[in-house]
């Protein structure tokens, strides 16, 4: 039974605490769209979109105003394109691009992901043409994102495939430089990326979904780090049913709007995604979570070990709320989105390889880390290697999204607007792997990938 504390709370939790649903993400499958003609395809995936998302937009709207719940973003995600651009070569790959992005610019939706490749064990002739068309891609849309899969726990790591991206990501920030290699902030590199992840910029419709579902994607650092204030000096155990307790109730709000959408624009409801997705807002951060725990600062001693803490006790209570959780769920730690992670990062409390030991135990990876643009190709690959063999070994997603920013060095700041915040320059081991990445081939899966 609802009450009146309940009721207060929750209101509170708006508009005090920053609590939103930060994406209703509506996945569209494209597998009944192909075609050998490309100009067919892309009128196909056009009409689909359009036909399928049309009320996406004004159904958030009136959810907004039905519950009073702020829906930040509205999404779309699609069948991963190199699935279904066939033999289309690069400049088929840039039209189906910016097929893409017309649809998002005349639905009115904010982003749509699944520019996508998954190459963890290999690349076909369709994965093959699309990650050559990437940064061509990223430079000549706007809403347009993109994600390539390199590795999972069950196929290791494609090597040949983490040294191309490292100039994949390169060339992007170049044919972007006049934006700050911006370009580059819709690209993610992933190893076990998921199928139902409403998040970008790594979301696209997996193989195993429907033909269209509703995911939505929950958040609400401000609200945990309130709720950890309010806790006052208590042990870990006491801590950690606090944040179950705040998880439980944020996580309830994303599975109405979720079940809401779902009914009102008649499209199965997938999973509620319980991640805290912080943004560059004051009192909306996963950094200032941790130091309200007792940390003077974010990535000094024992950072790990309160954001395992948090990312567990997120997930403890979530599951508890929803009957279908699933995306990443977690804690995201993007630099340039998280107001405590720039103030860490500028200050030199947080480092890059402080931020990989982090991601061992939270949700995703090295996200939103602007580096000097002038960091190798090989460089970026050594980097994406590390993150993905964190994922591989240990059964998790992990990701790299990596902005080398075209003329600015350490200490310079990067400025991206609006979700995507902005960011300092951080420093990049000049120590060289190029001859390890030169080796190319896979690194094979771990013993414990055999389960069967």
């Amino acid at each position: 039974m609802i009450n009146t504390a309940d009721i207060l709370e929750t209101i509170q939790m708006i508009t005090q605490e920053n609590l939103d649903v930060r994406t209703v993400t509506m996945g569209i499958s494209l597998y009944d769209c192909v075609s050998d003609d490309v100009g067919r395809l892309c009128d196909n995936i056009y009409d689909k979109l359009m036909k399928n998302a049309a009320a996406l937009v004004s159904t958030c709207g009136d959810l907004e105003r039905l519950y009073g719940i702020p829906i930040v973003n509205k999404r779309l995600s699609v069948t991963p394109i190199s699935q279904i651009g066939g033999a289309a070569g690069r400049d088929g790959y840039v039209k189906i691009a910016k097929t893409l992005d017309r649809a998002a610019r005349d639905l009115g939706i904010n982003f749509i992901g699944g520019f996508s490749a998954l190459v963890q064990k290999g690349e076909t002739l369709g994965a093959d043409r699309l990650m050559c068309a990437i940064p061509e891609a990223l430079a000549e849309t706007e809403m347009v994102c993109a994600s390539v899969n390199v590795g999972s726990t069950r196929a290791g790591l494609n090597m040949d495939a983490v040294a191309r991206m490292g100039r994949v990501i390169k060339e992007t920030a170049d044919l972007t430089a006049d934006r700050d290699a911006l370009g580059c902030a819709k690209l993610v590199v992933f190893c076990n990326a998921v199928d139902d992840n409403p998040f970008m910029a790594g979301a696209f419709n997996g193989c195993g979904e429907g033909d269209c579902v509703i995911n939505v994607g929950v958040s609400g650092p401000g609200v945990v780090e309130s709720a950890v204030r309010r806790a006052g000096n208590c042990n870990f155990s006491a801590l950690a049913d606090t944040i179950k307790k705040t998880a439980f109730k944020i996580t309830r709000v994303g599975q109405l709007v979720a079940y809401e959408a779902s009914k009102r624009l008649g499209v199965p409801y997938g999973i509620v995604d319980l991640s805290l997705a912080p943004t560059p807002a004051v009192g909306d951060s996963v950094a200032c979570i941790l130091t309200s725990m007792g940390l003077a600062d974010c990535g000094g001693p024992g950072t790990t070990a309160a954001l395992a803490m948090l990312n567990d006790a997120v997930k403890k209570g979530g599951v508890m709320a929803s009957s279908h959780v699933g995306g990443l769920s977690g804690a995201f730690i993007p630099v340039s989105e998280d107001a405590g992670m720039i103030s860490a990062a500028s200050s030199g409390a947080l480092t890059i390889e402080k931020l990989e030991a982090m991601t061992a135990v939270c949700s995703v990876g090295l996200d939103m880390i602007c580096i000097p643009g002038d960091t190798t190709a090989e460089t970026i690959s050594g980097i994406i290697a590390d993150e993905a063999a964190i994922g591989m070994v240990n059964g998790k997603t992990t990701a790299v999204r990596v902005i080398p920013a075209p003329g600015k060095t350490v200490g310079d700041v990067v400025e991206f607007g609006g979700l995507l915040g902005h960011a300092p320059v951080m420093r990049v081991s000049p120590v060289s792997c190029a001859d390890f990445i030169g080796r190319g081939g896979r690194i094979p899966a771990p013993i414990h990938s055999l389960k069967n």
